[in-house]
């Protein structure tokens, strides 16, 4: 475990939650001025010394290693020791961000801003708890293609208090008791490392290397060499990602789930936990899957209702909901606009036209309900118990039942 101690700060762990929450939109920019007077080392420079916690907090929000680096400093106090550095990282999807860092600087600061297209956020250690983050509600509106920025008071967001260094060392015994993955594990020190390094040979005018590959944040996410993940995009521990898959940018899936070969999710698409997608399913904006949903083979997900191919019908996507635990057969057709309920069972080769609730077993072209389904994928006989787990079910009225508690 590394101590990068600002990612267990209550502060940041907030701003990290809003970022991946979509609170702010897509990352745009990002800056983290890190100054003081002092104190001044001899034995490395202030990269080393003042930055290695600023670009860990900044890779952390934007999920990749950066794939340009530039820097350029000043040495002062001696003639090969940088005391001042600023460090310019460019990402793939186009976010950007810099490092300032001075250790000849009048008065301490400890700020990061982050700019999105929805909002803008302020983490200022330097303030009291009640001010530490502040999120700006700024837009930009667009007035006869003119910028014309539309200026919010800044609400301060709620923190639980806590002493970074305190929770720092709780998770790491939490990690030596449960076995479980650091947040600042060895691979999240080497990203860091590696960033510095390229900075570093950019502030000596080197020629500096974008890494070949990109690194996955989550060392128990398994993703197929052939896989493409495009950035950003959020994927869960425990997460499988198979053979030829596409996952487009600004995806989030969540943790166990597993993707089966020649599977394509995305733009904008939101999969819960343990979710299971089998073989050649195209999952399209404008669709969710919340947790524990099966996707059988070859299943289609539709966004537009009269799709033309000469004709442009991105404003005319409709939302699908598949909801908790539902399960649809493979070769089945959800079309767009519809809520599938929870533990519902869409049957091998339907078509779904419309609303399907709760526990239904649905079949057919267009696909009927036939019966009713239990948690368990089990068809309900006459007296609605589960033949597996016992659960007990009760109609209310024609088209919905729930289970007895």
């Amino acid at each position: 475990m590394v101590g990068h101690l600002m990612q267990y700060h209550p502060g940041f762990t907030k701003l990290r939650q809003l970022v991946r929450e979509g609170t702010l939109g897509r990352l745009q920019y990002i800056y983290s001025n890190r100054l003081n007077l002092g104190k001044v080392r001899r034995e490395e420079d202030i990269l080393w010394s003042f930055a290695p916690h600023d670009l860990s907090m900044i890779l952390s929000l934007v999920g990749e290693e950066p794939a340009q680096v530039t820097a350029q400093g000043g040495s002062y106090l001696h003639k090969t020791i940088a005391d001042v550095t600023t460090t310019h990282l460019t990402f793939s999807a186009g976010e950007q961000a810099h490092v300032f860092v001075s250790w000849l600087h009048p008065f301490k600061e400890q700020k990061l801003v982050i700019i999105g297209d929805r909002a803008m956020a302020v983490f200022d250690d330097g303030q009291p708890w009640s001010r530490k983050l502040l999120l700006y509600p700024h837009r930009i509106e667009w007035r006869e293609a003119i910028p014309v920025p539309q200026r919010a008071a800044a609400d301060a967001v709620p923190l639980d208090e806590g002493e970074p260094l305190n929770l720092e060392c709780r998770h790491f015994l939490d990690c030596i008791a449960t076995g479980a993955t650091p947040r600042t594990d060895g691979r999240e020190g080497l990203r860091v490392l590696r960033v510095l390094t390229r900075a570093s040979e950019a502030l000596q005018g080197l020629s500096v290397q974008a890494p070949t590959q990109k690194m996955r944040f989550d060392s128990n996410v398994q993703i197929h060499q052939s896989a493409f993940v495009d950035e950003p995009c959020e994927i869960g521990s425990g997460t499988r990602v198979w053979h030829f898959a596409h996952i487009l940018p600004r995806t989030r899936i969540g943790r166990n789930c597993s993707l089966g070969q020649n599977v394509m999710v995305g733009p904008d698409v939101t999969i819960g936990d343990g979710c299971k997608i089998q073989n050649n399913v195209s999952i399209y904006k404008g669709v969710t899957l919340e947790d524990g949903v099966f996707c059988g083979p070859s299943c289609v997900f539709t966004n537009v209702n009269n799709p033309r191919a000469e004709i442009e019908r991105k404003e005319d996507f409709r939302p699908t909901l598949i909801k908790h635990g539902a399960t649809i057969g493979a070769n089945a057709t959800i079309v767009c606009g519809h809520t599938v309920g929870e533990y519902a069972f869409i049957a091998a080769g339907a078509v779904v036209t419309e609303d399907v609730p709760a526990f239904a077993l649905m079949a057919g072209v267009p696909a009927r309900r036939i019966g009713w389904m239990s948690h368990d994928g089990e068809r309900l006989g006459p007296d609605l118990v589960c033949p597996r787990s016992g659960r007990r079910y009760r109609e209310f009225g024609l088209e919905r039942i729930g289970e007895i508690v």
